[in-house]
């Protein structure tokens, strides 16, 4: 089982980022093996569909499952159309919420938010 959080900070002990698209690192970690790897969020300094871009990014390295504060729409589809799940995370570490995570403690992320397009509707 691999899951995905978005990190302020290359270590485990990082809280997690508020913002999924416009984090500055994901860590991708393995449940089973307790390996991650820290990978840098080439969509945080775009213009615009880093929610996007980052939901392509989680979905390249196989991940299973994503824990992260809140979502946008076009990114939550995207990560539901591969399977993965998206996880609610607790205000705690990226450690703390890896256990609560192994533990069945996180809910899944119901509250999707249209994004933060900078742009009206068509």
């Amino acid at each position: 089982m691999i899951i995905a959080i978005p990190v302020d900070e290359k270590s485990l002990e990082s809280n997690v980022c508020v913002s999924f698209g416009r984090t500055p690192y994901f860590l991708i970690y393995d449940v089973n093996t307790e390996k991650g790897i820290f990978l840098d969020n080439s969509a945080a300094v775009d213009a615009g569909g880093a929610g996007i871009k980052a939901a392509q990014a989680i979905v390249d390295n196989k991940t299973n499952a994503l824990l992260t504060p809140r979502c946008g729409g076009n990114a939550a589809d995207l990560l539901k159309a591969a399977e993965i799940k998206i996880f609610k995370t607790i205000n705690a570490s990226a450690r703390e919420n890896i256990e609560s995570y192994i533990d069945g403690k996180l809910s899944l992320l119901d509250e999707i938010h249209a994004g933060f397009h900078g742009h009206g509707g068509n």
